[in-house]
């Protein structure tokens, strides 16, 4: 959850939406996400809405987090089932900041407030993020047993020299260790996040941590460009000039790499920056962000949507225990998208997955800048034949670009 909340309305204190906005719940897909905002450190890249115990002090602890959590479920829980049903969710991501700190009971413990708030559909897809140092034998056997079926892994690079520059904290084969904890646990299902393009990483530095990650054995991957964010320790120093800015044109070739060598591997891509072995390893929950679904985001700064509404959790923890212990949402904001934005949330987010989004989608000009796109070889031809815009290739590495111009 990124740390900057956008600007919104005033969102009602009792949570409530609008009907028109409830209208629908339940037929299209729901999943739950929940925010740990623990950090045992901050890592000098990240500006997620996280805190560190000294950050925090003595004014919120793992406890008081989730007496807040189980009191916002049940809200959500009372919002959406409001004159009709609850409903259940098809899928569950707890992420952060850093979900394994609070242990293998604690997590399901916060599991069992979903289910005792939306409850779990028979086939719901469970994940938690976890950092490798804060993993065990024991803590993944624990999880499994309290129902989680998928786990990520921050691993980030096999390169020490790279995981020192983004001050990870995990040693280069921790993630690698953690990911046989976890089959023998028996997780089939595990993901290793990279980051690529840290300043000091080369070519060869990638292709060791792509040889790591495929002989781990795992069946998802999730490959993202280093971006500097603002406030960050690490945007401090590129300021500074004591770190050089990522280049572009290098971030395009390692892209590439990544994708090729994955695709060798039997990794495809389902999404810009996912790749995943067959259909059942893809991340349904994060699917459901893509494809226009619906999601309580539960905890401090997390975001939910719900029918075209989208708001936003207040990002303190002990602002979000307090408000909940008073009985009121912790909503921050809120915007009511109109048609038109959620069109173009619609052409932004599906443009970025496999199957691409629908040329209804767009209007004349848009349909027309689609045409130039295949022509150009950014959009695949027998796809856009068919009705679709599909990415090419080509396309992926300028995804940004060719959102642009659909859009207008």
């Amino acid at each position: 959850m990124p740390s900057q909340l956008p600007v919104g309305e005033a969102a009602p204190s009792d949570g409530s939406l609008p009907a028109d906005a409830l209208r629908g719940v339940g037929e299209r897909p729901f999943g739950v996400y929940v925010h740990v905002p623990f950090c045992a450190t901050r890592c000098g890249y990240c500006d997620f809405n996280t805190y560190t115990a000294d950050e925090l002090g003595s004014s919120t602890g793992f406890d008081g987090w989730l007496d807040g959590l189980r009191a916002e479920l049940d809200l959500g829980a009372r919002v959406l089932g409001a004159g009709d049903r609850v409903p259940r969710a098809d899928t569950v991501f707890v992420g952060g900041g850093t979900p394994s700190l609070l242990g293998a009971e604690r997590l399901g413990a916060v599991l069992d407030a979903v289910r005792g708030s939306f409850g779990l559909h028979p086939r719901a897809e469970v994940t938690t993020e976890s950092n490798p140092e804060s993993t065990s034998p024991e803590f993944f056997a624990g999880i499994r047993a309290a129902g989680f079926d998928r786990v990520s892994l921050g691993m980030q690079s096999a390169a020490e020299h790279v995981l020192q520059v983004l001050q990870r904290r995990h040693t280069p084969g921790r993630a690698v260790q953690a990911v046989a904890e976890a089959h023998a646990a028996g997780f089939q299902h595990v993901n290793l996040d990279l980051i690529y393009g840290t300043p000091g990483e080369t070519d060869d530095d990638l292709r060791r941590s792509l040889d790591t990650v495929l002989d781990a054995g795992v069946d998802h991957v999730s490959a993202y460009s280093l971006i500097v964010e603002d406030g960050t320790a690490m945007a401090r120093k590129v300021r500074r000039g004591e770190l050089p800015v990522p280049d572009e044109d290098v971030l395009a070739d390692r892209y590439e790499i990544l994708d090729a060598t994955l695709r060798a591997a039997g990794l495809d891509w389902y999404e810009v920056s996912n790749w995943a072995r067959g259909p059942e390893a893809a991340c349904a929950h994060n699917l459901g962000y893509w494809q226009g679904g619906d999601w309580w985001g539960a905890g401090p700064g997390a975001h939910s949507h719900v029918g075209g509404v989208r708001w936003w959790n207040v990002k303190h923890p002990a602002r979000y225990a307090a408000v909940l212990a008073g009985g009121e949402s912790p909503a921050a904001g809120r915007e009511l998208l109109s048609a038109e934005d959620q069109r173009v949330e619609r052409v932004m987010l599906e443009l970025r997955v496999r199957d691409g989004v629908a040329v209804q989608a767009l209007d004349e000009r848009g349909a027309a800048a689609a045409a130039q796109a295949a022509a150009d070889g950014l959009l695949r031809e027998p796809e856009l034949a068919a009705g679709r815009c599909v990415l090419t290739d080509r396309g992926r590495l300028l995804a940004d670009g060719v959102v642009q111009r659909l859009l207008g």
